[in-house]
């Protein structure tokens, strides 16, 4: 038999070992022209069969559509989550998980009936039903495989440390998926009713990985939801391997559990804040927990585009649509209601002091500042700009009408959560606060303010993040004041110490005819508002000392007086 010249490199990646040398679908490599995942994903679908797998005329069957990303792992591959790769070398989700959900959804005597139950001396009766997974039922499913993960939550809220970079996993942007279920004995129409509609119940709460996140979640919501908004959000989108943009949901929850982690983290230890964050929202600390908290965002309106050229070129989204806080878990009705204002007031938190996504601490330079653009010199894209939309959540989610009601605001939200640890059996106690970067605390975080009054082109400070806040007068003996590339703006892969936020001022009047109705007033205006972290640096210094002198022009809103 004659030789084959590097036959080790003709060996599909699927079939070789994560490591070094052989295949890292994990990782991203620096200057090569195909990452292993998009050649592992390239050779997947080139063998694959061209049409999905049938299940059989005995098989009972329903097709769902997932809302964004559905992701399982396969388990097969150290260090990456990969699909499921079933007959025909099709993704599917396995048959037992669909029962291992199922069965969680039933009642006690429908469990035994469908699943089985055990019997005395170690032995087990099988259900009547048989669970044989879902399927993609169309090609789409070879589209947009490479999914990227950016582990940022240390960076973001607690050190100066870069993360080690995004990651790579492999999931299905919004497929189509057939699901089958038979039975042993012939049922009737009635019952196989029943039947998928118990399925639909375990459904609603999302089926696979990090479902919480977003991921797995079914475009038709029937699971039972906390909290409900409508937004609307313009911004940097997520830039995929293969150089297109996607709208990626799980920023949400991201931002959120960041601000639960500033907020707990004033109130009680690093350790403890962690662990509480971590109850709500999930982890893997320790053996791991499964969060009370999970999200699925439904959008009504998307417009993908691009911004900028050369290097600084990169996807751009505009959104509209409804974000939902989902409840994972039966807890009892006081943690319940405890739970709703949380997650109720960290949202609007999130809202009135940045936004969701890339450069969600600043402002969007597009709307506020857009003479920064006017230059034959490439700029990056900077800031992202959300506000409410729909009249119910203009109504009800908007907590600050006047500049005078942020520290209001800000003084419930830190209530709420001390009543959450207060729940959990934690005693609050501030002067054992987190040290991290941005821990939430009087002694750590300031709010400055103002309203303008000529709209978005009145905005003062975005100025002062590119260049002085304040000229220098050498006869009066004043030296230029700047924060410009300081610790406090940071710069590009340094987080900085200030966030810039133009929030919409929106107003309300009486209705005479419906006085519980009121009307909505937009005003044009905006609340200007800076979040600032000191630390000990001259510059940071010189800034307070500015804002305080200037107060004509901010006003110190939070600690209160």
């Amino acid at each position: 038999m004659a030789n084959i010249p590097d036959a080790a490199k003709k060996v599909p990646l699927m079939f070789q070992a994560q490591t070094a040398g052989r295949c890292q679908l994990q990782y991203l490599k620096k200057d090569v022209t195909q990452q292993d995942a998009e050649k592992w994903a390239s050779e997947w679908v080139e063998k694959a069969y061209p049409k999905s797998p049938d299940f059989g005329t005995e098989v009972e069957t329903r097709t769902y559509t997932i809302n964004w990303r559905f992701v399982t792992n396969a388990g097969q591959d150290d260090g990456i989550v990969r699909p499921v790769i079933g007959a025909y070398g099709w993704p599917f989700y396995p048959g037992s998980s669909m029962k291992g959900i199922f069965r969680n959804a039933c009642t006690p005597e429908q469990a035994e009936r469908y699943c089985g139950k055990p019997l005395n001396g170690g032995d087990f009766a099988p259900g009547i039903l048989r669970f044989h997974g879902g399927y993609p039922v169309d090609e789409n499913w070879q589209q947009k495989l490479i999914d990227i993960v950016h582990p940022q939550q240390d960076w973001q809220v607690k050190t100066d440390q870069k993360p080690a970079g995004a990651f790579v996993q492999i999931s299905l942007f919004k497929p189509k998926l057939k699901f089958g279920i038979s039975s042993n004995i012939p049922l009737t129409e009635t019952e196989w009713e029943t039947i998928w509609q118990i399925w639909e119940k375990a459904f609603a709460t999302g089926i696979g990985c990090r479902v919480s996140a977003g991921y797995g979640q079914p475009k038709k919501l029937t699971g039972e939801v906390l909290h409900r908004v409508q937004l609307q959000g313009q911004g940097a989108a997520a830039k995929l391997l293969d150089k297109t943009g996607e709208f990626r949901p799980n920023m949400f929850k991201a931002a959120v559990r960041g601000h639960a982690l500033r907020i707990f983290g004033g109130l009680t230890n690093s350790k403890t804040a962690d662990s509480v964050v971590q109850t709500l929202f999930g982890g893997v600390q320790d053996e791991g927990t499964v969060g009370l908290l999970g999200i699925t965002f439904r959008e009504t309106a998307l417009e993908l585009n691009d911004f900028g050229v050369g290097s600084y070129a990169v996807p751009t989204y505009k959104v509209e649509g409804q974000l939902s806080w989902l409840l994972t878990q039966n807890i009892p009705e006081t943690e319940r209601e405890t739970l709703q204002k949380l997650i109720k007031s960290l949202t609007q938190f999130a809202m009135l002091l940045g936004g969701f996504g890339k450069s969600w601490r600043r402002a969007d330079h597009r709307l506020f500042y857009p003479e920064y653009y006017d230059t034959e010199t490439p700029k990056p894209l900077i800031g992202c700009h959300w506000q409410w939309n729909g009249e119910r959540s203009l109504i009800k989610d908007v907590k600050v009408r006047k500049l005078e009601k942020v520290g209001e605001f800000i003084e419930e939200v830190r209530q709420v959560a001390q009543d959450w640890l207060e729940l959990q059996g934690i005693t609050p106690n501030p002067q054992q606060k987190a040290n991290w970067r941005e821990t939430w605390h009087p002694e750590t975080v300031e709010i400055w303010g103002r309203q303008t009054k000529e709209g978005a082109e009145d905005c003062e400070a975005v100025r002062w993040l590119h260049g002085p806040y304040r000229e220098a007068l050498p006869k009066a003996r004043i030296t230029e004041g700047s924060i410009y590339r300081t610790s406090v703006t940071g710069e590009l892969g340094n987080i900085g110490r200030l966030w810039h936020r133009m929030y919409p001022v929106i107003g309300l009047k009486k209705n005479p005819d419906e006085p519980s109705k009121p009307i909505l007033r937009n005003t044009n205006q905006f609340f200007e508002l800076l979040t600032f972290f000191p630390d000990d640096s001259e510059h940071s210094d010189e800034f307070l000392d500015f804002l305080a002198s200037e107060q004509k022009l901010f006003q110190k809103l939070w600690p209160l007086a």
